[in-house]
């Protein structure tokens, strides 16, 4: 059984900084993508950062410049480095990846949720 693991979230004040992580334990073969999708009160996810294993970068506009992912292959963790961070960032960050088990096709994984607050 393949597991997500999200750690890193809390409250911090307008214009500071956290660094979400995200660590994928099981059966694993293959990650292919991991990334960070956001979830504030009301509002649907929204992805936010994604990479590919081969470390290519995609971002929603909006924290372009703010925030970086970044992967270890090795320790089958991703990173998200929250930088300038701003109220209109609050909301429930989760992990994803698309992973690969010894047997099958690759499959969607989600993480339980952490939750960032900043606070104005």
């Amino acid at each position: 059984q393949v597991q997500l693991v999200e750690s890193g979230g809390g409250l911090v004040q307008d214009g500071g900084s956290l660094r979400l992580s995200c660590t994928a334990s099981g059966i694993i073969f293959k990650i292919n993508a991991m990334g960070w999708y956001r979830q504030a009160p009301g509002k649907q996810r929204e992805l936010v950062a994604d990479t590919t294993s081969g470390g290519s970068t995609n971002y929603r506009d909006s924290v372009k410049g703010r925030f970086t992912i970044s992967r270890d292959n090795a320790k089958n963790t991703v990173y998200l480095q929250m930088n300038s961070l701003k109220p209109e960032d609050t909301a429930v960050y989760y992990c994803n990846a698309e992973i690969q088990s010894l047997i099958g096709v690759p499959r969607n994984y989600w993480g339980q949720g952490t939750q960032v607050t900043v606070s104005s």
